[in-house]
């Protein structure tokens, strides 16, 4: 399992490859369209006639004499259409389109109850030497939808997966001989119905060339910014077909399409600490971007604020009550929460398994419950119309029908995230197996939602924390409004913590409720102790969308959450590499 996750706002990485061990998420707009009938002439059921021909011959075929052949078998493929186009400097950087296609197989043997699937006791931090020198079939698959290569495809990975399935499936009886095993008598896999279903197909038409010219004239807006001194403008239209089959039954084609415009810009300070700000656009549809008027706007407003951010004060490390508003509440709940809930976590005895146990326990204030919906698609924005759930999906990565699931009930734990993977007190998937690209799927956060019974204006949390920071005998609180991210632990390898990396941070003075900007800090704290130290919420609330990257790879994710008042945050000094401003000015600068 991973070391540690992260919120983030930059590239999105498509690869088999799992994430580093501090993982990333990353918060963007998603969508699926929910329709059942394909046109007859959809070229994507010739992909999933071959995938249908392919695992039915395995099913059928596959065994080696005297071995078991396999009780499962799963082929996912996943289709990319992806267009970027970026400029700097009033200048195109990228114009660039992207087809590819990638397939992935699992196979499993034994049964459901006992199967291939490593026991977390063995020890895997080594691997097999000889898995240096052996075969690997390629990932990717043709895109011309050619039957036989698609299925040469899948039969070479079906052959290479099912032979290292039975190899598994021997050492796992082996160590069982002479090795304890925590919860032993947990299944390795759940039974669920088979789904199926087509998503009406998604035509995606992406204008580069008016692109290119607003994207110059946006981007050349920066020339006009002395406080900015490098700056980006990116537009993304990333459009995925994923086709899943499995022998159990189950047929899909998902659709999913993601526009998205990032804008970033660096200043320094004088003092020679970096100052990086950005402000990034979401939709399910080009329609739901900004207009070329409020991507102007947003680089005044990016520009305004680094100015602001190169003159603020920088703050020592802080103890204290502080305010997060919704976007950064949105990704301590992810952090300090949401990861420690997922399933596989609770198997694995090199997590630390915070939560482990404690279903029917109190883990958060009463007030307080959390649910994740990943069949939720839109919440309403206010004046600026329904908003977008990157975390939406009908169905998951293993075949299991989204359903929102109650993980905390007025601070009572509920249940976990469930992929098709059993754990201790949770037997059954509850449609949360995600995955990208060929990773393997495992229970993840889509659309965590944070409901509070104790909610209040604005005003009045305002008013409760000048309270409190008059109660502690302090000089200042904090109020935390915008964020890049953060980071979290969940080993037993490291300290059980969290860090939230903030972009806008105000002093608030305890006598004025004057509000300072300044620099410099991120928090940080335990889970357990941090969820704890809530004390209201705003009757308000925002959506955080993005990506979130673990050992799965990266998968679209949403935040729907107050703000919410903290007695106590913990606040430490970020890295700061002080260096000089450029020597000469701009070339476009006399």
């Amino acid at each position: 399992m991973s070391q540690t996750n992260t919120l983030d706002t930059t590239a999105l990485a498509r690869s088999s490859r799992r994430p580093p061990p501090w993982l990333f998420c990353l918060l963007v707009a998603a969508v699926v369209n929910p329709a059942l009938a394909a046109p007859a002439a959809d070229r994507r059921l010739t992909v999933l006639s071959a995938l249908k021909q392919e695992i039915t011959r395995s099913k059928a075929r596959l065994k080696l004499t005297g071995e078991d052949g396999p009780y499962f078998i799963r082929y996912l493929m996943r289709d990319y259409d992806e267009t970027e186009v970026s400029a700097r400097f009033g200048g195109i950087f990228e114009d660039s389109h992207v087809d590819a296609r990638q397939a992935t197989v699992e196979v499993r043997v034994g049964d459901y109850h006992f199967d291939n699937t490593a026991d977390e006791s063995a020890d895997k931090m080594f691997g097999d030497m000889d898995d240096f020198d052996r075969y690997e079939p390629p990932i990717a698959a043709p895109l011309d939808d050619d039957v036989d290569a698609l299925r040469a495809t899948l039969w070479l990975q079906t052959d290479v997966h099912y032979k290292r399935a039975l190899s598994a499936l021997h050492k796992k009886r082996g160590a069982r001989v002479t090795k304890v095993v925590e919860d032993a008598s947990v299944g390795s896999f759940s039974r669920e119905p088979p789904a199926k279903g087509v998503d009406a197909p998604v035509s995606v038409k992406v204008d580069r060339a008016a692109w290119r010219d607003r994207l110059r004239r946006v981007s050349a807006a920066f020339k006009g910014e002395p406080d900015v001194f490098d700056s980006q403008v990116k537009l993304s239209a990333s459009h995925q077909t994923r086709y899943v089959i499995t022998t159990d039954g189950t047929e899909l084609v998902s659709e999913r399409l993601i526009w998205a415009v990032h804008m970033s810009a660096v200043g320094r300070a004088q003092d020679g600490l970096l100052i990086s700000h950005f402000k990034s656009f979401y939709g399910a549809s080009e329609a739901e971007l900004p207009d070329e008027a409020g991507l102007l706007k947003a680089v005044q407003d990016l520009a305004r604020e680094i100015k602001a951010l190169r003159e603020a004060a920088m703050l020592d490390p802080y103890n204290g009550p502080a305010i997060l508003l919704p976007e950064a509440a949105g990704v301590f709940f992810h952090e300090a929460l949401g990861h420690r809930l997922e399933g596989e976590r609770q198997n694995d005895n090199k997590e630390g398994a915070t939560f482990k146990g404690q279903i029917g326990k109190p883990i958060l204030p009463t007030f307080l419950s959390i649910i994740d919906d990943p069949s939720l698609r839109k919440i309403p924005g206010g004046a600026g119309g329904p908003v977008s759930l990157n975390g939406y999906y009908r169905f998951d990565d293993e075949g299991v029908a989204a359903r929102p699931v109650t993980l905390v009930d007025h601070g009572v734990l509920r249940n976990y995230l469930m992929s098709r993977t059993p754990g201790k007190g949770a037997a059954q998937s509850n449609g949360h197996g995600r995955a990208e690209g060929t990773a393997d799927p495992i229970g993840r956060m889509a659309n965590t939602i944070v409901r509070s019974d104790k909610r209040v204006p604005y005003a009045k949390l305002k008013d409760m924390l000048l309270d409190e920071i008059r109660r502690q005998k302090k000089a200042f609180g904090l109020i935390i409004a915008d964020i890049s991210g953060g980071q979290t632990n969940t080993t037993t390898y490291d300290f059980q913590a969290f860090k939230g990396m903030p972009r806008i941070v105000y002093k608030v003075d305890a006598e004025t409720g004057k509000e300072t900007l300044v620099r410099g800090v991120e928090f940080v704290g335990t889970p357990i102790g941090s969820l704890n130290r809530i004390v209201a919420a705003s009757d308000t609330e925002g959506v955080f969308n993005g990506f979130c990257g673990a050992e799965s790879g990266y998968v679209p994710v949403s935040t729907v959450a107050p703000a919410v008042l903290i007695s106590e945050i913990e606040l430490q000094r970020t890295r700061r590499a002080m260096e000089k401003q450029p020597i000469l000015t701009a070339p476009w600068r006399k």
